[in-house]
């Protein structure tokens, strides 16, 4: 009975990962879509969701050795995939920190930090609003 038991508390533990990870992904993918770029809902979303099955799963498997580096540095390698310099501007900058920013929150929920992750989450969606004092060449 205690297997069960704890499949149960398994279970529910990781819906709330999930749900808290889709939530964060909605809301910055959709402040980053209001704003027309092109890493929204969908992609923010699936960055949250990946980190934190990573981070979730490295806690089962391997306890004392997480593998948050090699989550870090993949997100990291996506991001400067996005990257663009088209002469003197850059372009998709923020874009790519977002996703790299949405990864952190990812792993936030694996690793069971619930409120940093929520947190983060406002952050994301707080500092695009921040003014800027001097016209931006990049995505913001």
């Amino acid at each position: 009975m205690g297997g069960v038991e704890f499949l149960g508390g398994f279970v529910y533990a990781f819906l709330l990962k999930v749900l808290l990870s889709m939530l964060s992904g909605f809301v910055i993918g959709a402040e980053r879509e209001s704003r027309g770029k092109d890493a929204g809902i969908s992609t923010h979303t699936f960055v949250i969701c990946g980190a934190m099955v990573f981070s979730y799963i490295s806690t089962l498997i391997t306890p004392t050795q997480p593998i948050a580096a090699q989550i870090v540095t993949g997100i990291g390698f996506l991001g400067a995939g996005l990257i663009l310099k088209e002469g003197n501007k850059v372009k998709n900058l923020t874009t790519a920190a977002s996703i790299w920013f949405a990864a952190a929150i990812g792993m936030c929920y694996g690793f069971g930090y619930y409120i940093l992750g929520i947190i983060c989450t406002l952050v994301s969606f707080i500092v695009p609003k921040i003014p800027h004092i001097r016209p931006q060449h990049s995505d913001y």
